[in-house]
């Protein structure tokens, strides 16, 4: 260490590039990918990879959602939505729900293959790596999202697969 605290490797220059926007510099950080659903009148589902784990007792997740999307009114309408961890074989569900020209409400689901949730009746995404099905508990402003918070109410695990993963801008198979 030294006298300023620092370690003689944090001394060493480094090269650092140009400034970048937050969206590039978050690209090189790699994310589960997942579709998040909603149940009911708001049927809905929605590509996120803004989604992680909060607490496991209670148990908690929270997903981040944009102010202006379907996704924001359909949970908040609803109280409850449901989460497909998506597997490497599902970079079509993906990209299909990350499509806004896909139709809406559930005639989205039309070409998917899911089953309604028992808790939640909200879709879950068949040949998935894992299930949530969540109530909404409360939801946060930041900035132009918000950050929803879902009590889990059941969680399912597929065992077979390999994880789908977002990282600099595309998906990739996580061997």
């Amino acid at each position: 260490m030294t006298e300023n605290g620092h370690t003689a490797a944090s001394n060493v220059a480094l090269d650092v590039p140009a400034p970048v926007s937050l969206r590039e510099a978050m690209a090189q950080f790699a994310t589960g990918v997942t579709v998040i659903t909603t149940p009911g009148q708001s049927c809905h589902g929605m590509t996120a990879n803004a989604f992680n784990s909060v607490s496991l007792e209670p148990p908690l997740v929270l997903c981040c959602v944009s102010h202006t999307s379907r996704m924001h009114a359909a949970i908040t309408d609803a109280g409850r939505f449901a989460v497909s961890l998506l597997g490497a074989d599902q970079e079509n569900l993906a990209r299909y729900f990350a499509d806004k020209r896909r139709p809406g409400g559930v005639a989205q689901f039309d070409t998917v293959d899911w089953v309604a949730g028992p808790h939640t009746g909200a879709p879950l995404l068949s040949g998935s790596l894992a299930w949530l099905e969540c109530e909404l508990t409360e939801a946060y402003a930041g900035g132009d999202h918000s950050v929803f918070l879902g009590r889990v109410l059941s969680s399912l695990r597929n065992t077979a697969g390999k994880a789908l993963v977002f990282y600099n801008g595309s998906f990739h198979r996580v061997a």
